[in-house]
């Protein structure tokens, strides 16, 4: 039977799921109450299991969860990426179509938003009424001043348990004080964790397998003299109309930039050092100063997605007119270099599973190291000729429909 560390303990049921969660006091805030790891106990001759994660501790299931509910799209990702789609119970900003069309990836995506009106919505929760969360207990009084801990236990004894960790970012305050920099899983744990509580062990173990060997192949080809262009990633809420950037870190934790530390890129960022305001903002006059010989665009690939009002395909029209063409016409964003050498490109999206991160960290390689992985064509740059696609399409089609 599982536990959860810190003090006293209780056994609560959870009404609809069948589940039960050991010391279910992973509340936010309680960092005395934390996970110390992740890891699974099978009870086979009960047919309960047990999985464990940072920080909601010990979970134990008595029965495999048949709907969840997500927040962050990448949590979102692990679920499609083990052909559970049907499961989810999210709407389209967790979860966008812009990968999933390739693969007739369908899910319910018609459910109210969690956030609303500046908090989290308690009423949507009891609407969704999934069996499980996997949602970060933590983030939602970090988030919500108006959201406290009777709300998370109410909500967790009569919905379902919460089975999730914020890692796509970690450099919040909150998250400093309860470790996350040292505690927080992985997103490839954070998977496997999800795996097993989905019991889609095969699956799972599948795209680990494959995850290694695209990162063996990646770490066999990069470029033995380590010349990377300066990249100055801003982020994708950027306003170049208006002089506004807001610049993000290519050493930041997190899976947001799992596919820049793949590619040894970290060591290229040109705002490493750089004094910046609130959330990174900057003006023409800094990007002019530090003069990145590539500005990448944060979540710049899904520019034209379901999350701009677009059907799920990347919009290279709608990219230039928002974050190209306001830098040319400046009269400081005109001298930047990489606006003159047109190297203003779509970047990743911060949020990816497996599925996503498989596609990503291709592109972040045609990005930077064209000569050896392919050009990227900017009006389809997830369209990838055969010959320089680092994965097999027809082998994630195969782990996503079970034929593993």
């Amino acid at each position: 039977m599982g536990r959860q560390s810190g003090s006293d303990v209780t056994r609560r049921k959870y009404v609809q799921v069948g589940a039960t969660v050991i010391g279910g006091s992973a509340l936010a805030g309680c960092s005395e109450l934390l996970g110390e790891g992740d890891s699974v106990q099978h009870t086979p001759e009960t047919g309960t299991y047990t999985a464990d994660l940072f920080p909601v501790g010990d979970v134990e299931f008595d029965g495999v969860p048949q709907s969840v509910t997500t927040y962050n799209m990448g949590w979102a990702d692990m679920v499609v990426s083990l052909g559970q789609a049907d499961k989810l119970r999210t709407d389209r900003y967790s979860a966008p179509t812009l990968f999933y069309d390739r693969f007739d990836v369908d899910y319910d995506a018609d459910w109210p938003a969690l956030w609303q009106d500046g908090g989290w919505s308690k009423e949507t929760m009891y609407e969704r009424d999934p069996d499980a969360f996997l949602i970060d207990p933590n983030l939602l009084g970090a988030w919500d001043d108006n959201w406290n801990e009777a709300d998370t236990t109410e909500i967790a004894e009569k919905v379902a348990p919460f089975f999730g960790c914020y890692n796509r970012r970690i450099r919040g305050e909150w998250q400093q004080k309860l470790d996350y920099p040292e505690k927080a899983p992985s997103m490839l744990e954070a998977f496997d964790a999800v795996g097993t509580v989905l019991d889609e062990r095969a699956r799972t173990d599948e795209w680990l397998s494959l995850h290694e060997e695209m990162q063996s192949d990646l770490r066999s080809r990069l470029p033995a003299d380590g010349e990377t262009p300066s990249i100055g990633l801003i982020n994708g809420g950027s306003t170049p109309e208006k002089g506004e950037f807001y610049v993000l870190y290519l050493e930041d934790n997190g899976y947001e930039m799992k596919p820049y530390r793949d590619l040894e890129l970290v060591d290229a960022d040109a705002f490493a050092g750089v004094e910046t305001g609130q959330y990174g903002l900057t003006d023409y006059e800094t990007m002019l100063e530090v003069d990145p010989d590539v500005i990448v665009v944060h979540w710049g690939i899904t520019t034209g997605s379901v999350t701009s009002g677009g059907d799920g395909a990347f919009d290279a029209t709608q990219f230039r007119e928002k974050f190209v063409e306001p830098m040319e016409n400046d009269d400081v964003g005109s001298k930047l270099t990489a606006v003159q050498e047109g190297r203003v490109l779509p970047g990743p999206t911060a949020e990816q599973g497996p599925l996503i991160n498989a596609f990503q960290t291709e592109l972040t390689a045609r990005l930077f190291y064209p000569e050896e992985f392919g050009e990227l064509d900017l009006d389809a740059p997830l369209d990838v000729p055969e010959e320089n696609q680092l994965f097999d399409r027809q082998r994630v089609a195969d782990i996503i429909n079970g034929e593993v």
